[in-house]
């Protein structure tokens, strides 16, 4: 499963578009409104952060998704 998080970015539905094209099982959640054991009980194969948003300061839970999820899971973003 691919874990989405949408970064108030108009393309990420774009990227969900391809991914729902290449037939891939996927869950999308705002940047604010997922925590990362929420992640953990997810368990995603790969995980897929959206452009956006305006810094770092305003990047919600992405950057510690980064931190947390990148030596074990695949991040694309």
């Amino acid at each position: 499963m691919v874990l989405v998080i949408d970064n108030y970015d108009s393309f990420t539905y774009n990227l969900v578009q391809y991914l729902g094209e290449l037939q891939a099982e996927m869950t999308i959640h705002r940047n604010d409104q997922i925590t990362l054991d929420q992640i953990r009980e997810l368990k995603p194969e790969r995980i897929l952060i959206s452009p956006g948003p305006c810094s770092p300061n305003e990047a919600g839970l992405s950057n510690d998704i980064i931190k947390t999820f990148g030596p074990a899971t695949p991040i694309l973003g």
